[in-house]
């Protein structure tokens, strides 16, 4: 019988930083029924297209302030093969929360686009970013809201509606966006209607109702994207707000009528887990792509000195969503000041780089070091296998990648070292007797890839 060889990266926190070691161990033969974690490669659920991040203006601003060798270490950390390897960015369409102030590129007298905001904060980042990866990154699109003219409390803040005499004129807007950003070498292929259409803001924001949504995206968005050739060249997502409303936006705009315009669904992790919302809409609309668009951890929310606290909770719901089919992964911003900003109405946030410009400093968050137990294994191509575990204290996903390697990714969040043997079973009757013996350390994290 043979027996497998594992690499085991553990990572635990250690005097303030997380110690991540590396060990080579062997499958032991033995019939054991206790402490198992079993993993069905067999068993496959959805294909995963990749990890990556968004490119905001605050994000670019506080790379432009870097000097090169720290540029070079994010481009490195984030988008090297070696390293984390992000195929994804999300970007706005105008300003967001995180911009250094509103702009529009839009200008209604002429109704040309003026591009320079993006010139100026974005593309020297993502050019970087391009020249990185040796190719451009695909990008996602999203509007926080159209022109303030264009809407009904006349305010890219606060909410309010799409005026209905402009709604052709946005969608035409969008459409120019995509075409205007591709002809800069970015190369634009998902695009959401719009981020948070659910929340009235302080920031950017606009509301859509379902019913509202259905429309500008079944008449409006539709003619523009065949005016201008992209129909065939734009993934389109719908929602792209928190998971606990998910299933009902997607039952009131996924239709007959609308099936063929709708890529999938995006969602944010604002609201708590519901992964059992995830699991309910891929058994309703089993061929749609699951998307998580938007994740960070809010300082008016959580506590930024929590650091191992708040890197668990991205592994927990990285585990949780991909258990529950999820196909791809976009954090919020790449980068930060030391504030978690800039923000141009105080909104400040985590990010797992952020920046401190009066001592020339890049720092390093640990949730970068969780990102990175995921990231660095569960590349674009690879697929999700089934799992069971003998405990809910130790939280599991597994991979099969495009190389057939096997990557399990187990949590443990409790204060106690659990023991775990990894069983891959086969599924023909014959039964392995071969597992790896392992152990998960206290509040550590673990990714266990066959060689």
């Amino acid at each position: 019988m043979s027996k497998k060889t594992w690499k085991v990266y553990r990572s635990q926190l250690e005097n303030g930083a997380i110690m991540t070691t590396e060990e080579t161990v062997r499958e032991t033969e033995g019939y054991e029924e206790n402490e198992i974690i079993n993993v069905f490669t067999q068993i496959c659920g959805q294909t995963w297209e990749g990890f990556g991040g968004a490119l905001t203006e605050s994000a670019g601003s506080v790379y432009n302030q870097m000097d090169r060798n720290d540029q070079e270490r994010i481009l490195n950390d984030c988008f090297s093969e070696s390293s984390m390897g992000y195929v994804n960015l999300r970007m706005p369409i105008d300003s967001c929360d995180f911009s250094l102030g509103h702009y529009e590129a839009y200008r209604s007298d002429s109704k040309e686009l003026d591009l320079s905001r993006v010139k100026e904060n974005l593309m020297p980042f993502f050019n970087d970013i391009r020249a990185a990866m040796g190719k451009s990154p695909s990008v996602m699109l999203s509007p926080w809201s159209p022109p303030a003219f264009m809407k009904t409390n006349g305010d890219r803040n606060h909410g309010g509606f799409l005026k209905d005499e402009y709604k052709e004129e946005w969608a035409d807007y969008i459409c120019r966006y995509i075409i205007a950003l591709r002809q800069l070498g970015v190369d634009v292929r998902r695009l959401s209607i719009q981020n948070e259409p659910n929340a009235t803001q302080t920031w950017d924001s606009c509301i859509y109702t379902p019913q509202q949504e259905r429309e500008f995206l079944n008449t409006y968005l539709r003619d523009a994207l065949n005016r201008y050739g992209l129909t065939d060249s734009i993934e389109v997502f719908i929602w792209d707000h928190n998971k606990e409303r998910l299933l009902e936006r997607a039952c009131a705009i996924i239709d007959e009528e609308t099936d063929d315009l709708v890529t999938g669904i995006a969602f944010h992790w604002y609201s708590g887990d519901h992964f059992d919302s995830l699991n309910l809409f891929r058994m309703m609309f089993p061929e749609k792509k699951l998307i998580l668009s938007e994740a960070c951890i809010e300082y008016s929310k959580f506590s930024r000195d929590n650091v191992l606290f708040n890197a668990e909770k991205y592994a927990h719901d990285l585990i949780g969503n991909m258990n529950s089919g999820m196909n791809a992964f976009y954090d919020w911003n790449l980068l930060l000041d030391e504030r978690g900003g800039p923000n141009h109405v105080g909104n400040f946030c985590d990010s797992p780089y952020m920046y401190d410009a009066k001592k020339k400093k890049l720092k390093r968050n640990i949730i970068a070091d969780y990102l990175w137990h995921f990231a660095h294994f569960i590349r674009p191509g690879s697929v999700r296998v089934g799992t069971s575990s003998y405990t809910d204290q130790l939280e599991t996903t597994a991979f099969v990648g495009p190389d057939e390697t096997t990557s399990v990714v187990i949590l443990n969040r409790t204060s106690e070292t659990l023991p775990a043997n990894i069983r891959l079973p086969k599924l023909n009757g014959e039964d392995d007797l071969s597992v790896l013996r392992i152990e998960i350390p206290a509040r550590g994290i673990v990714t266990c890839r066959s060689e």
